[in-house]
C-alpha cells in the first residue's frame, strides 16, 4: 500500500490532531461499494428498483434521500452495461456529491447557476429537483469537459439547463441569480486513494495554492452575481480549512453572506470552525467532502 505524500500527513495532523488523522488516512484505503442516483425525469423510483429486483441486484437506501441507492456486489463497468444507465434513468454518483444539491434545495420558476458544473451530475440532479422547471445556466471553462457536461445533460433528459462555455469567474457583473451552486475545484484532498501509484506527483502544494486562488475568485463573483437574499452552497471534496473555511470567513466577516444551519443524519462528520457548515470524513461509503449554504445579505 502507498502512502500519502508527508505535506498531507502534517497538515491533517495540524488541522484534526493525531487520533482523527489517522482515521482519514484509513479512510483514504477503503473501497466504496458503487452508488447511483435515480433520474426522476426518466424513469420513477420504483421502477428502477423494479428492475434491480429482476436482476437479483440487492441495494441499500440511505435516510437523507430517496433517489440515491448503494449497490451490493456489483462494479460500474457492470452497471454500465445495463439498459437503464445508457437510457439515463440512472447515473452513478457519489453519495457525497449528491449532497451540494439536496441542500441547495432549488426551486421550480426561478434562475439558478452553477459555477464549475462538469461533467453534470450535479447540474442534473438540480435539473431533477426542480423537474425541469428551473432556468439553470451550466458554467464550464474547459472545451473537453463543456462537451461532456453537454452530453450528460441531454442524456439525462435534463432540457433546462443552458451550458456556458465559460470561466464563472469572468461572467458579467449584470447577471442575477436567485441560487447558485459553487462546487468549487478543490485539491481532491478529501477523494484520495491510497492505491494511487502517483499520489505524491499529483497531490502537490501548489495545486492546493491553485485551487485557493480559483476558490477565493469563484466565490467573489458567486456573492456578486446572487440576488440580495438569495442562497448559494459552497462546496467542494476537500476537507482542508485552507480550502473551505478560510475561504469562507472574509465574506461572512463583512457580513456579505450569512450561514444557513442545516441538519442530515447518518454522515461521518469531521469537526468544523464554521458552525452551521459540514465536512464529511472519507470512509468505506462516503468520500470526504465540505458543504456549507450561505445567504446573502
Amino acid at each position: 500500500m502507498n502512502k500519502i505524500p508527508e505535506f498531507l500527513e502534517e497538515k491533517l495532523e495540524k488541522q484534526y490532531g493525531e487520533e482523527i488523522a489517522k482515521e482519514i488516512i484509513k479512510g483514504y484505503g477503503g473501497k466504496r461499494p458503487v452508488t447511483l442516483r435515480i433520474n426522476t425525469l426518466k424513469t420513477t423510483i420504483a421502477e428502477v428498483k423494479e428492475k434491480l429486483k429482476e436482476k437479483q441486484i440487492s441495494y441499500k437506501e440511505v435516510a437523507w434521500s430517496r433517489e440515491a441507492l448503494i449497490l451490493e456486489e456489483v462494479r460500474e463497468n457492470k452497471v454500465q452495461e445495463w439498459e437503464m444507465y445508457q437510457k439515463g434513468e440512472i447515473y452513478l454518483q457519489s453519495l457525497s456529491s449528491m449532497l451540494p444539491p439536496i441542500l441547495l434545495n432549488p426551486k421550480p420558476n426561478t434562475d439558478i447557476l452553477d459555477m464549475a458544473a462538469a461533467p453534470g451530475g450535479k447540474t442534473t440532479q438540480i435539473a431533477a429537483l426542480t423537474n425541469n422547471l428551473a432556468n439553470i445556466t451550466a458554467c464550464e471553462l474547459n472545451k473537453i469537459r463543456a462537451e461532456r457536461l453537454k452530453y450528460n445533460v441531454q442524456k439525462q433528459g435534463a432540457n433546462s439547463v443552458y451550458v456556458m462555455e465559460k470561466d464563472a469567474r469572468k461572467l458579467d457583473d449584470f447577471f442575477s441569480f436567485d441560487q447558485i451552486l459553487l462546487d468549487a475545484p478543490c485539491s481532491g484532498s478529501g477523494t484520495l486513494s491510497i492505491e494511487n501509484p502517483k499520489l505524491e506527483e499529483s497531490f502537490t502544494q501548489k495545486l492546493i495554492q491553485k485551487s485557493v486562488a480559483s476558490q477565493k475568485a469563484l466565490l467573489k463573483k458567486a456573492i456578486t452575481v446572487l440576488k440580495t437574499g438569495g442562497k448559494m452552497v459552497y462546496s467542494t471534496c476537500s476537507i482542508l480549512k485552507e480550502e473551505n473555511e478560510d475561504i469562507l470567513l472574509p465574506a461572512l466577516k463583512e457580513k456579505q453572506v450569512e450561514v444557513i444551519p442545516f441538519e442530515l443524519e447518518g454522515l461521518p462528520l469531521l469537526p468544523v470552525n464554521i458552525e452551521g457548515s459540514l465536512c464529511i470524513a472519507p470512509n468505506e461509503l462516503y468520500e470526504g467532502f465540505f458543504i456549507a449554504k450561505l445567504r446573502k445579505i
